[in-house]
């Protein structure tokens, strides 16, 4: 197979080949309005100048306004043919052999900006952010140190893809700063708790979809069909607290140790691009019940990288390598599931995968584990060493599918840790 070119240089490391075409948000400037855009290697394409341009000539996006607005929630809504139609056009016109973008030099200029320069923003509206909890390693291992190596994964986990409904107004764009929650905690033979900083701050390495088309209050989406309303994907950490997490969390759940911040990568990379990686998913025992079991099941294979570079270090140290495909629960189940009861979902609405750990020690996706709550020193670079995160330490996780002769990535997901606010 011919792999496809671009008339624009792209470098074969790059995560945004013409293969991929994530979208994203924008702004070309502070004082400019935000907009839809597409990665291609180094660069970022305003699909509003080619909407205006009356680029988009086929019969669902001719005359559409969805790439006049400042998010692409009108996009998404739109559902799986028109998303196919647009990633046609923009894959044509970027495309070597294509005059209309490549001999326009005057629409270059006005539509093709140095991704370096712009600002990227949150790339959808989330009216609503549900995290799931799909590992069977990270449970099973968060588990055994939490409760001791007697503990077994509960039995409904094994038949549902369990989930806690998040926060959408603290999801925040990739390199947003987080400051160090406050709450209470209580210390390990105390009676009562303290109130101040955490001092187990965490990440997760996650992943989350963005939801397309939604489904009326009341009906539920098929597992057979989720995948026409999943949007594309993201890194996402979900930041938490393990400190607050733990005193809070019985018998409702999590609050404060995960609500003070959430962040994901600006570009969504489509279930389209990802098909060439898709493989099976891991078998399922006991089989689920039949409307999570569906005519396949299927995952994608997608190597995901976290590092950490602390507070007056140039270089970043790897501690993380795990994969997606490493979920035991597909991202049509959650979806499914997360309808079967008649739950309206929203075009925007955020879904995460819940931390994504592998069954190697080095593959397991947030420091609880790594260090074992705290019992073992996770090695960086430079003879530093961490149990949890401290102040100044930025965290990226990074995503990227290798084909051939390109790749299809996602860019990276950072935040850096700032002290508490007194």
């Amino acid at each position: 197979m011919t792999t496809m070119k671009s008339f624009i240089p792209i470098s074969p490391e790059s995560h945004f080949s013409l293969q991929n075409l994530p979208y994203g948000v924008f702004k070309p400037s502070q004082a400019e309005e935000a907009r839809p855009g597409v990665a291609i290697g180094e660069c970022v394409l305003d699909l509003s100048m080619l909407s205006r341009a009356g680029l988009f000539k086929g019969p669902l996006l001719s005359g559409s306004d969805c790439f006049l607005q400042p998010s692409l929630n009108a996009f998404m809504a739109m559902g799986r043919p028109a998303w196919k139609e647009a990633r046609a056009t923009i894959q044509k016109l970027l495309s070597v052999n294509e005059p209309a973008l490549r001999d326009n030099a005057e629409l270059q200029k006005n539509a093709l900006f140095p991704m370096s320069q712009v600002q990227l923003m949150l790339p959808a509206v989330i009216g609503d952010y549900t995290d799931f909890l799909t590992s069977k390693n990270h449970i099973k291992n968060c588990g055994m140190i939490l409760r001791g190596p007697e503990y077994r994964i509960p039995s409904n986990w094994l038949y549902l893809p369990e989930a806690y409904h998040g926060r959408a107004s603290s999801v925040v764009i990739s390199g947003t700063n987080i400051h160090r929650p406050r709450g209470q905690k209580r210390p390990l033979g105390k009676p009562a708790p303290e109130f101040g900083p955490s001092a187990k701050l965490d990440f997760e390495l996650e992943m989350a979809m963005l939801v397309g088309p939604g489904n009326e209050l009341g009906a539920s989406v098929n597992v057979d069909d989720a995948d026409d309303h999943i949007f594309g994907l993201v890194l996402m950490n979900d930041w938490s607290a393990r400190d607050i997490q733990a005193w809070e969390s019985q018998p409702l759940g999590p609050f404060l140790g995960k609500s003070f911040g959430t962040s994901i990568s600006p570009w969504i990379v489509t279930l389209d691009a990802l098909e060439p990686f898709s493989c099976e998913a891991l078998i399922q025992d006991p089989p689920p019940l039949p409307y999570l079991a569906g005519k396949g099941c299927k995952s994608y294979d997608i190597p995901l990288e976290v590092s950490i570079r602390p507070t007056g270090e140039d270089k970043a140290s790897v501690i993380c390598k795990s994969n997606f495909k490493h979920l035991y629960w597909t991202i049509e189940q959650q979806l499914a599931h997360h309808t079967i009861n008649g739950c309206n979902l929203r075009p925007g609405d955020l879904l995460g995968s819940g931390t994504i750990s592998g069954p190697e020690p080095d593959s397991v996706g947030c420091l609880l584990e790594l260090s074992l709550d705290g019992k073992n020193i996770v090695k960086l670079g430079n003879n530093l060493n961490r149990t949890f995160l401290e102040d100044g330490d930025e965290v990226i996780l990074t995503a990227c599918c290798q084909g051939d002769g390109y790749k299809v990535g996602f860019g990276t997901c950072s935040g850096k840790i700032l002290p508490a606010i007194s």
